[in-house]
């Protein structure tokens, strides 16, 4: 199976190890991953904000470079969520590029989406001997309905511990620009998100999304108490503490 990488723009900016961590996952698995270079932004934060023309143009970049492959994994659930859910709506209108998007939207996958229902894999030879609890970030939960795949994958790791998140289907108050626009109501929500983590006793919350981990860990550390916010990618793959820490078994 020929494997494309699409990092996304928060991950390639601020949180390379976690497409790094994808690509030792796969490639532990047996699988060779590309990284076509020519890849962009989805178009998540135009199309949201209601700028489809500007969106458009990134819409096409994303068909043109990822077509070719069997499959396209991201380490991020809302920008998945863009290319299935969006992109049709987008593409409407032009023939030609729907047709485009209706072939490569099913083959675009969250991570977990890729190992257990792709791959069939749910035990990917990791080892993390901590105490840890999963946020299940909205466009995982509500728009791709991961369901508890992130959860199975991180059952399996080699000490563990994963506990659950006390109303975890709950917004954490990112929501991309909602988090500058309506900041007071975000913050609230962040709150009581931290609060809801800290009462775990987990030293680690992981989640599908870096964007509202970023959220979540700023005010996990402005709060106190020692707890991390990761990807789970980087727990499956070993690349947590710097990568000193490595998770296969």
């Amino acid at each position: 199976m020929r494997i494309a990488l699409f990092v996304t723009c928060v991950n390639d900016l601020m949180f390379p190890r976690t497409g790094q961590a994808v690509v030792r996952i796969l490639e532990r698995l047996g699988h060779r991953v590309e990284f076509p270079e020519a890849q962009s932004c989805c178009g998540q934060m135009h199309a949201n904000s209601g700028y489809r023309a500007e969106a458009l143009p990134l819409l096409r970049g994303f068909v043109d470079t990822f077509a070719p492959y069997d499959a396209v994994v991201a380490p991020s659930g809302s920008c998945v969520a863009m290319v299935r859910e969006s992109y049709p709506r987008l593409a409407a209108g032009d023939a030609e590029l729907s047709a485009a998007v209706a072939a490569l939207a099913p083959r675009t996958y969250e991570l977990s989406e890729l190992l257990v229902d792709v791959l069939g894999v749910t035990d990917v030879g990791a080892h993390f001997p901590h105490r840890v609890t999963y946020h299940p970030t909205c466009h995982g939960l509500r728009m791709l309905r991961l369901g508890d795949r992130p959860q199975r994958l991180l059952r399996t790791v080699r000490g563990l511990e994963l506990v659950e998140l006390p109303g975890g289907e709950e917004c954490c108050g990112f929501g991309g620009t909602f988090a500058m626009k309506n900041a007071d109501v975000s913050a609230a929500m962040l709150a009581d998100k931290c609060a809801a983590i800290r009462g775990t006793g987990a030293g680690y919350v992981a989640a599908a999304d870096n964007s509202c981990l970023a959220h979540i860990g700023g005010g996990l550390s402005r709060g106190g108490g020692g707890v991390s916010a990761l990807h789970y990618a980087e727990i499956l793959a070993g690349l947590v503490d710097g990568g000193k820490t490595d998770g296969a078994a």
